[in-house]
């Protein structure tokens, strides 16, 4: 019996020196391996041979790479191509962005009044944003021809000369804001109601009793304040998707006329898949990444501070 008792008093004092290489830990970052095999092979891995690839002279179909440094960055800052698809990304999103917050808000106040029907609403005003862009495009641009579309043949029936929405270059990036719009409101007015949602009943009932008793007076001294972690939310993704706009230009426009509508996306994929000039198209990649980083970080270090202070 003795003898048997040893021998499970040494089989216990064994057990961590047997277990000593499989900890949790290394089980856990054992487990991890094929997420982090992923995300070098699909992120990691691709983003930095795009940032080598922007101080070399490679285009496709090349055998020998030269090492030019900033080379092609120099090159985009000092032509007229990169800065004025700068120039009408920068436009574009300040339009899109700055439209479709406020009427994303504004049917978020509305719906969340609505007592009944409000999911007929919101599915009706997400709709945009679960179809798919260049179908939608297609249908935008009959909706705005100049010479068949029902909106400028519905503005000669009352006796308006028609708009050029797309042939004139005053008019296109306007156009192309209006279909930004169409498809952000939706998302944004569904982070606007979730915001509300949060919002305690209880203190739009003291605010009342404070004096505040009209909707707009609410609206601006409590309910506005206790969105605008919401509100930064909305406008940094809603400025990531406007600086990603490609699809509407490809289809309608191609960048014209006369290069109103070349913005950063729809500017490297012509650099690069029909100049061939590979190189260029990933300094101008790393330049919009270093955007949209930028845009996050931004949000991210607003954040905190709010967090801090609060």
């Amino acid at each position: 019996m003795s003898t048997v008792l040893t021998a499970e008093k040494m089989h216990i004092q064994d057990a961590p020196r047997r277990l000593r290489f499989w900890r949790p830990d290394a089980a856990a970052k054992t487990f991890t391996l094929p997420a982090w095999a992923l995300i070098v092979l699909t992120l990691i891995a691709p983003i930095t041979i795009v940032i080598v690839m922007s101080f070399t002279d490679y285009q496709l179909g090349n055998t020998e790479v030269r090492w030019v440094g900033l080379e092609n960055y120099s090159t985009l800052v000092l032509g007229d191509d990169f800065l004025r698809a700068l120039k009408n990304t920068v436009l574009y999103a300040v339009l899109t962005v700055t439209a479709s917050v406020f009427v994303g808000l504004m049917l978020a106040l509305l719906v969340n009044q609505v007592k009944i029907g409000s999911r007929v609403y919101r599915a009706l005003f997400f709709l945009p944003v679960a179809s798919t862009l260049v179908a939608m495009a297609i249908v935008w641009k009959y909706l705005l021809h100049d010479a068949i579309g029902p909106i400028n043949l519905f503005l000669r029936w009352l006796g308006f000369a028609g708009i050029p929405f797309f042939s004139s270059p005053e008019w296109s990036m306007f156009s192309l804001a209006i279909i930004g719009v169409w498809q952000l409101a939706g998302f944004n007015m569904v982070l606007f109601l979730a915001g509300l949602t949060a919002i305690p009943s209880e203190i739009q009932d003291a605010a009342t009793l404070d004096g505040a008793d009209s909707f707009w007076r609410r609206l601006f001294t409590v309910t506005l304040p206790l969105l605008s972690p919401t509100m930064l939310f909305v406008v940094t993704t809603s400025s990531i998707t406007a600086f990603k706009l490609f699809d509407a230009v490809a289809v309608l426009t191609k960048g014209g006329p006369q290069g109103a509508t070349d913005v950063l996306l729809y500017a490297t994929y012509r650099e690069g898949f029909e100049n061939l000039n590979t190189a260029g198209a990933a300094a101008m990649t790393v330049v919009f990444l270093v955007i949209i980083v930028a845009a996050s970080w931004i949000q991210a270090r607003i954040s905190e501070k709010r967090v801090y202070y609060k």
